[in-house]
């Protein structure tokens, strides 16, 4: 009897500590009650009834993400591509969650393929290719109404490959070859252009280098032999003076030494006969030659004596 009380016991143990839930952060756990929702029990220690309350359901509340295999969708122009999706959700209301649908990753991916499919048809080729982000929102906006009543928020969708036909692909790469050569080709025109303007420039700077170059010649030409006339001017006036003041000079020296009016009309003759014998074509003989001519007898004829 005391066994069958210890095993008794034992069990009321279990079976109180297995009522005993702790529930993590950004979990939460759905509580049924006979069957019937109970409530939500979030973050913390909660206790159930035994028998008559179980946790339905343990949801995670943090963001989550699911890649899609790729769709098949048909462009406006009737082209067949392939377009894979990333989904970024998160549970928000954990009952509608529990309650709201039976598979919701499921239930996710076809609303994806089927809001893609329309929102694809009706862009064309080459629009589908550059309007990712328009796609991308429209996406968005559409998975977030539609998984509302869910529980579901959806955060994001990103279109992750786009995956045309083959010929599709071939003739892209032919494009984009094509486009490369053409701008290769303008950027060597117009390297080749900017490099002929830079030679003529370059060319045009060199004349003008040149001239100016030329001309300051001609001016230091033309300032040299400037300053080597005025050099020789100054030169010039500079022996008239130094003569103008020997001449000064003898006369002075002739006046201190007495000489008298013989001695002056002799001084004179020697001038004259210097003059004669120049290259001067004239000589101006003055009116009174003759009085100097016969002093100058006198003086030789009492000089013999």
């Amino acid at each position: 009897m005391g066994i069958i009380l210890l095993v008794l016991l034992v069990l009321v143990i279990l079976v109180l500590i297995s009522c005993i839930k702790i529930v993590p952060q950004a979990k939460a756990m759905v509580v049924e009650r006979l069957g019937a929702y109970q409530g939500t029990w979030g973050v913390g220690l909660h206790f159930k009834v035994p028998i008559i309350d179980r946790v339905a359901r343990r949801v995670d509340l943090k963001e989550q993400v699911v890649d899609f295999a790729p769709q098949p969708v048909i462009t406006k122009d009737n082209v067949t591509m392939r377009i894979d999706t990333v989904v970024f959700y998160q549970i928000t209301d954990p009952k509608l969650f529990a309650y709201g649908v039976a598979n919701p990753i499921m239930a996710i991916e076809n609303l994806t393929a089927t809001t893609l499919r329309n929102i694809i048809g009706d862009l064309e080729l080459d629009q589908t290719l550059t309007s990712r982000e328009t796609i991308n929102t429209k996406m968005r906006a559409s998975l977030d109404v539609a998984t509302d009543p869910w529980g579901i928020k959806v955060n994001r969708v990103e279109l992750k490959n786009i995956i045309p036909p083959e010929a599709i692909q071939d003739a892209m790469e032919k494009q984009m070859k094509a486009e490369r050569e053409r701008r290769e080709s303008i950027l060597r025109a117009e390297g080749e252009k900017r490099a002929t303007v830079l030679v003529a420039e370059g060319h045009k700077e060199s004349i003008i280098l040149d001239a100016e170059a030329e001309k300051e010649s001609v001016v230091l030409r033309a300032e040299a032999e400037k300053e080597k006339r005025i050099k020789e001017s100054e030169g010039e006036a500079e022996a008239i003076l130094k003569i103008q003041q020997a001449n000064a000079e003898g006369i002075r020296v002739i006046r201190e030494a007495g000489a008298d009016t013989a001695v002056l009309t002799i001084k004179s003759l020697e001038a004259f006969e210097k003059a004669a014998n120049g290259q001067a074509t004239k000589i101006i003989i003055p009116s009174d030659i003759q009085g100097i001519a016969g002093l100058a007898k006198s003086v030789v004829e009492i000089a013999e004596k």
